[in-house]
């Protein structure tokens, strides 16, 4: 999944937050889960998570052991312009014929 057009006008490195979230869905995941997925350093990792956080984009919660990070409602779009493909469509899609 990918983060809405909408959203996709922001900072490059706030994009690929929102993309390495969409993925983990309501999961969510960890700085230093995001940090390996974003490749970026600590300080830019930190100034985007600040303003998603600013804008309502990211939800933080904290367990007894890790924060997690996840995206708000309606950040994240579609999976992709093929999901409505059948898996058998997929297949026939991906044999050589």
């Amino acid at each position: 999944m990918r983060a809405k057009p909408e959203h996709r006008d922001r900072d490059d490195v706030e994009v690929a937050v929102l993309d390495a979230l969409a993925d983990r869905g309501r999961e969510g995941m960890t700085v230093f889960e995001l940090r390996s997925r974003v490749d970026v350093d600590i300080d830019r990792l930190e100034g985007a998570l600040a303003e998603l956080k600013a804008d309502g984009l990211i939800e933080v919660s904290n367990d007894d052991e890790r924060t997690v990070i996840v995206p708000e409602e309606g950040v994240v779009g579609p999976q992709d312009p093929d999901s409505d493909q059948s898996i058998l469509d997929r297949i026939l899609d991906w044999l050589p014929f």
